[in-house]
């Protein structure tokens, strides 16, 4: 399959498109990466070097691909961070032109304003912009609890609240919620005690929930892996329960290896092979 990826792009570090491409590429996809930053690193060092990318400039690299008549051939668009109103509406125009050149591809928008932890980290208009102006266009959208509960006016919280709230969200234009990180009172401890942590799909099928122990680390970029491997695998296998399993199976072991490195960025390269053959270690439970 091949993806156009709109996101952001660090020298050093995972997150953005230097996070999403080599994990797609490892499994078998053409990505073409559209950058929206050039930065050195993620912000979250406080301090960074490089330009944000003119929204002008963005949307004239979509149009020289769209020159090359190769839109027809894109299975999928992905985008992430979105750092301003120009930026939203370069993706929306972007996603139009593909849909109209292959009504077949999916648009696939994690739409990143915040965590539980951190609260909203994005200017104060963008999550409205994303809610209105881009989640209407999306056919997956892969928010975290928090995001969810903010994008539905909603505080999901057990299991049946975040049902609820991942329906809400369908009701504003996607088929296909996942929630990648559900914490709820209610959930099961693993045999020796310790933490767990959910992801949760709903699509027209039904809803699927797995469950992986919560490791102990903040992991920048896990998110955009998340979607970028869970959106390949739901295309091509056409599954929303085999994509939540595979892709819980190969973030998990990405996560053990970039902790027992003692590195904070995401060991990308080295737990290549979590990619290519996930081990399958968790099931997804059906739940409704």
């Amino acid at each position: 399959m091949r993806f156009l990826s709109i996101q952001s792009h660090v020298a050093y570090g995972h997150v953005g498109n230097s996070a999403a491409v080599f994990p797609l590429q490892r499994i078998g996809h053409e990505v073409w990466p559209v950058l929206t930053v050039n930065f050195s690193n993620h912000t979250g060092y406080g301090a960074w070097g490089g330009p944000a990318i003119a929204a002008d400039d963005v949307r004239s690299v979509v149009a020289g691909i769209e020159d090359r008549g190769v839109l027809p051939t894109v299975d999928g668009v992905l985008s992430g961070y979105l750092g301003g109103e120009e930026i939203v509406d370069v993706v929306v125009d972007a996603v139009a032109r593909v849909k109209a050149a292959n009504p077949a591809a999916s648009f696939t928008c994690d739409p990143v304003m915040g965590n539980a932890s951190s609260g909203c980290f994005v200017a104060p208009a963008i999550p409205p912009l994303i809610r209105e102006r881009v989640v209407p266009h999306a056919d997956i959208i892969t928010p975290n609890q928090f995001e969810l509960g903010f994008m539905t006016h909603t505080e999901p919280d057990t299991l049946a609240s975040t049902l609820e709230s991942a329906d809400r969200a369908r009701d504003l234009g996607p088929r296909t919620v996942l929630v990648t990180s559900v914490l709820r009172p209610d959930r099961e401890s693993m045999p020796d005690g310790s933490g767990t942590i959910e992801m949760l799909v709903v699509d027209d099928e039904g809803a699927w929930i797995v469950q992986t122990p919560h490791l102990p680390f903040k992991a920048n970029g896990s998110g955009d892996v998340t979607s970028a491997l869970f959106t390949a695998h739901c295309r091509e296998t056409g599954s929303a329960a085999t994509a939540l399993e595979r892709t819980a199976s190969s973030v998990f072991d990405l996560l053990q290896v970039t902790i027992e490195s003692g590195e904070r960025e995401l060991r990308i390269v080295q737990a290549q092979d979590a990619f290519a053959n996930p081990r399958m270690q968790f099931s997804a439970r059906q739940v409704r």
